[in-house]
């Protein structure tokens, strides 16, 4: 973005002005508009230099005092937005802030607006880093230690599949950054490590699998409508002394006996 001329707005809120621009030229530090929030984020000193409208002020004044070209606004971060404004804040923000370009009857629209957020994943919850990931095109995950690092970018584009490839590199004694190495650009979903499988044989209130004695018991029960060779023994060869049953049936004087119409008694 800094070779390519376009101006970058800074929203500081986890470093100072002097500790932020320290190690830029002065042609990248010509082209950075940094909004100190970390001096005096909520006005306490009263010495008039806090920026007027706080946090969501600034945000939503960026694009507006920036003339036509592309912009870039970096916020530094995220996570010290979440922790002091709601979570719906932050991400209504961030989209009004990604479609400024979009503004119906604006007559001096911003051509292009990238949004750069740095977020401290271990500092909030599934919830949102959810939601911050499904605003975000292009999504960047560091892991790794100084000597061995690695960058994780997952590219989200309209009407696509995400893509995704992996960046290895080492950070230098002199801060420099030696990339070792990349991996080749695949199409297939990336499963979002933030998100752990949900397992859908969890909590509930019966067994999907036997164990070897109940699967043994199982196998050994009669069910009541099998016909067993058992009872068919029993029926065919019965026992000597068991006493026999008859049936006598004395007609009543309503039966109909009469096989040619059985229907005869309905009057029809």
């Amino acid at each position: 973005m800094f070779l390519s001329g376009e101006q970058v707005h800074v929203l500081g809120c986890e470093v100072s002005e002097e500790e932020f621009r320290e190690g830029f030229d002065s042609s990248i530090n010509s082209q950075l508009v940094y909004h100190d929030l970390f001096r005096d984020p909520l006005n306490w000193s009263k010495t008039g230099e806090a920026l007027p409208g706080g946090p969501l002020g600034v945000l939503r004044a960026m694009c507006s005092r920036t003339g036509p070209g592309p912009v870039t606004i970096a916020l530094d971060s995220l996570s010290w937005l979440l922790l002091h404004l709601p979570c719906t804040t932050v991400c209504q923000t961030l989209h009004a802030l990604s479609h400024q370009d979009s503004r119906p009857g604006d007559s001096s629209p911003v051509e292009h607006v990238h949004v750069l957020g740095l977020l401290h994943g271990e500092l909030h919850g599934p919830g949102p880093m959810g939601t911050l990931s499904a605003l975000a095109r292009t999504e960047v995950t560091l892991s790794g230690t100084r000597s061995q690092a690695s960058a994780h970018i997952l590219y989200r584009r309209p009407q696509q599949r995400p893509t995704h490839e992996t960046h290895w590199f080492s950070i230098l004694s002199d801060f420099g950054v030696d990339l070792q190495g990349v991996s080749p650009l695949k199409s297939q979903p990336h499963p979002d490590p933030l998100t752990p499988p949900v397992d859908p044989t969890t909590h509930l209130t019966f067994n999907l699998h036997l164990s070897k004695k109940e699967k043994e018991a199982k196998d050994s029960l009669t069910l009541p409508f099998q016909f067993s060779s058992e009872k068919q023994q029993a029926l065919l060869c019965r026992g000597l002394g068991q006493a026999t049953s008859h049936i006598f049936y004395e007609p009543d004087a309503y039966d109909d006996l009469d096989q040619e119409d059985p229907d005869d008694d309905l009057d029809i």
